[in-house]
This record gives C-alpha cells, sequence and structure tokens, in this order.
C-alpha cells in the first residue's frame, strides 16, 4: 500500500501530535505507562497526558473494560514515521492482531497530527473516528479544552454532541509523563 506522506530526508521540523492509548487485557495501567515509556524512546515526547479513564467497548465482541488515556507530544518523526514508531511500541507490548476492535494488551492510536487532515488510507488524519469516541475526547478535553480536530471543529462542541458511552474518570489510577534524563 503507498501513501502520500513524504518519509524521505526526515526534516528537523516538529510536530504536534495527538495519541490514544487504550488497554483492556492484562495490567492495563502497566501497559499505558509502558506505551508512553517505549513513545518516549522512539522519539515522541509528551509533554502532557489525560486522567486515565474506564470505558466500555465500542464494536468487536464481548470483551473487557478499556483503560484509556490520551496524550499531546511533540515529535520530529514525520507522520508515517510516528504511525511505524507506535505500532512497534504496540508489538513491544505483545500487541496481537487477530480480530478487529478485539482485546488488546495495547492499542496506540493517532488521533491528529497537527491540524493535517488527509484520506490517505495507510494514515488517515484526522483518526477517522475520533470525533465519535468518548473515550478519545473526554481524555482530550481535559487537557485541552479549546482544542479542535482537524476538519472537523471544536473539541468541546464534538463532545457536547456525542451520547452517553460510559466514560468513567479513574482518580485511583495515574500515569506520569515521561521525562528525558537529567545530565547533571
Amino acid at each position: 500500500m503507498t501513501s502520500r506522506f513524504d518519509t524521505d530526508g526526515a526534516t528537523a521540523s516538529t510536530h504536534r501530535v495527538v495519541l490514544g492509548l487504550g488497554s483492556n487485557l492484562g495490567d492495563s495501567l502497566e501497559h499505558l505507562q509502558a506505551g508512553l515509556d517505549l513513545l518516549h524512546d522512539a522519539g515522541v515526547h509528551v509533554g502532557l497526558v489525560s486522567p486515565v479513564y474506564e470505558t466500555a467497548p465500542i464494536g468487536g465482541p464481548d470483551q473487557g473494560r478499556f483503560l484509556n488515556i490520551v496524550a499531546v507530544a511533540d515529535t520530529g518523526l514525520a507522520p508515517l514515521e510516528l504511525l511505524v514508531a507506535c505500532q512497534r511500541v504496540e508489538a513491544e507490548r505483545d500487541r496481537v492482531r487477530i480480530e478487529r476492535w478485539g482485546p488488546r494488551t495495547l492499542d496506540v492510536d493517532v488521533i491528529a497530527i497537527d491540524d493535517l487532515v488527509s484520506s490517505d488510507p495507510v494514515l488517515t488524519l484526522p483518526h477517522p473516528r475520533a470525533a465519535e469516541r468518548a473515550f478519545v475526547c473526554v481524555p482530550w478535553h481535559d487537557i485541552e479544552p479549546e482544542a479542535t480536530i482537524p476538519g472537523v471543529g471544536s473539541l468541546a462542541a464534538v463532545l457536547a454532541s456525542l451520547p452517553d458511552q460510559d466514560v468513567v474518570c479513574r482518580k485511583d489510577l495515574a500515569v506520569v509523563v515521561p521525562r528525558s534524563e537529567d545530565p547533571s
């Protein structure tokens, strides 16, 4: 499959990215934290991370509830390089793709990159179902209430239009933003 995103000759430009992470197999909180840490190691520098939410699964087979977070980060990775990095992080946490929308140890979705809007079949931006999913919109709104979904509109307006999707803030759970090692 080919893509319209250019990955030749990586530039020094930095992209602002929004990522959604979710897990409903094994130690889900540990998978979320490890996902953030591995993304950091791959050059995705998280600046903001939402509270942890427990959410009902949408679509797919009968399965357990998810833990979800949204992270806002900066990266020098090109869009397709970011997608590959996210897929590697999933693989490092033993993500197995057997059934669409099935249970998973870790799911890392690219929700938005800068203000890009693209129907590219390899990486559609913004994520094609982001504006339909409270498990993305609620945590993202927590950390960026003034955000917009590129090509869609105000995150607050999108959130106000969503039906109840059983999204519960888990104040007893937390992940931490990975920090660079202090050289001193």
